[in-house]
């Protein structure tokens, strides 16, 4: 067997279950997966989650399982009506509240839900996001902390598989950085912004495959924009006060579709 002269990559395994590989590509791909039982097995079952988004999003009742088809259908609703979105996420979190023994109390007493326990949480990714900026405030008041401004969004996705938004044109990158989290790597930008000033762009997939729309989350004197597409999720970080940092993230967001 020939060995391949350009080593198949991790992107060019998500191009793959894309069909955006050229054939030559696709065959080159076909035979480093036939020698790697594993990562066939990873590839398969992407190309067949794939597959059941386009069949549940097309409305079919065909053998998508039903954990896609919901998936698909609240994409579908996040795409075209928002504000239902917003309160059927709301009603979810709340349902898993109960779920989860929150509000036991009902089995023992009266039950009484408070604006703070049926307000949705944040989750979790968007802790590690509000570190991840502080860490990088640190690093912006070291001079002796040299700034990676060069910033690729392939070399990223084919080191982390995950995929950056398109940033506005009058987005600056000031730094780029790769941390540890509990979830696996993540990615933090720093980004000079003519009308909120410092922010930065968290992405991390946090194990989960969920489609989120963007909702702000104050953290004290930071505050955050979080959403979710597929299996990777968002935030945009900046200090308390910034407005339009809700707007920022629905605008990146856009970007994925």
């Amino acid at each position: 067997m020939t060995a391949l002269v350009d080593p198949v990559t991790d992107a060019d395994l998500d191009a793959y279950v894309d069909d955006q590989l050229d054939v030559t590509r696709r065959i080159e791909v076909e035979a480093f997966l036939s020698a790697r039982p594993e990562t066939a097995a990873r590839v398969m079952l992407d190309l067949r989650t794939r597959d059941e988004l386009r069949v549940a999003l097309a409305g079919s009742e065909g053998m998508a399982r039903p954990a896609t088809a919901d998936a698909a259908r609240r994409l579908e609703r996040g795409l075209g009506q928002g504000r239902i979105f917003a309160v059927l996420q709301r009603a979810a979190t709340i349902a898993a509240l109960i779920g989860a023994g929150w509000l036991a109390n009902g089995i023992i007493g009266p039950m009484s839900v408070t604006k703070v326990v049926a307000s949705p949480q944040p989750p979790a990714y968007v802790e590690e996001a509000v570190r991840a900026h502080r860490t990088t405030l640190v690093r912006e008041s070291m001079p002796s902390q040299t700034e990676a401004p060069n910033y690729n969004a392939g070399e990223i996705r084919a080191a982390t598989a995950i995929v950056m938004p398109s940033l506005p044109a009058d987005w600056k990158v000031r730094d780029v950085q790769i941390y540890p989290s509990r979830f696996g790597p993540s990615v933090e930008m720093a980004l000079d912004t003519k009308e909120m000033g410092l922010v930065s762009l968290f992405a991390i997939r946090p194990g989960s495959f969920d489609v989120v729309k963007p909702a702000v989350a104050p953290s004290g004197d930071i505050s955050s924009a979080y959403f979710q597409i597929g299996e990777v999720a968002y935030a945009v970080v900046a200090k308390s006060g910034v407005h339009d940092l809700d707007r920022a993230a629905e605008t990146l967001a856009r970007t994925l579709y």
